[in-house]
């Protein structure tokens, strides 16, 4: 049940970061912190989330998320 819960946290998350690219960085943060307690429970983490929050990190945020 704690898989389902993060996931649902997580894609909530990616939700609010293309509602609000303005805000995205502190969202990124959120998305970091919910990727770790996937890693601590031993959950591996998805490809995909993981290299979105690489891009988020790089410059090239702006062109995945312009903001408002």
């Amino acid at each position: 049940m704690a898989f389902e819960a993060l996931k649902t946290q997580i894609y909530m998350i990616l939700d609010e970061i293309a509602a609000r690219p303005a805000d995205r960085h502190i969202l990124q943060e959120s998305l970091r912190e919910k990727l770790a307690e996937l890693s601590a429970l031993g959950l591996p983490l998805p490809d995909d989330l993981v290299r979105l929050e690489a891009e988020l990190e790089e410059s090239a945020a702006d062109r995945i998320y312009p903001p408002a």
